[in-house]
């Protein structure tokens, strides 16, 4: 298996070529998919998708964020008073959203 880093923290176990042909080519044989679930040790869901994709490989996972972090923070400078609620409808997010960039880039409100 492949290990693939995600931006939340937790990785992401992807199955080796191998595996993947050798569960294809089981049940393209003749083998049932159940059969080469508990064989492969694969759910049947996965083989499923598997023989419905032209390639095996495995598809990166990325995940573009929206919020630009240069802009966020010119954003703090120039409006350090503006609720959590403003600023995220502002860069059309969730407000947990924008709260998760702004813990991130450790900025946190003051409450003087």
């Amino acid at each position: 298996m492949v290990c693939i880093n995600h931006h939340d923290g937790y990785k992401a176990m992807s199955y080796s070529m191998d595996l993947r042909e050798r569960t294809v080519n089981f049940v393209r044989a003749g083998g049932s998919r159940t059969e080469a679930s508990r064989l492969f040790k694969v759910s049947r869901k996965t083989i499923f998708h598997w023989l419905t994709r032209p390639d095996l490989s495995p598809t990166p996972r990325t995940r573009k964020g929206k919020i630009n972090t240069l802009k966020l923070v010119s954003h703090v400078q120039a409006h350090p008073d503006r609720l959590l609620r403003e600023r995220a409808a502002e860069f059309g997010v969730s407000p947990s959203g924008m709260w998760r960039a702004l813990q991130r880039m450790q900025i946190s409100k003051k409450n003087d």
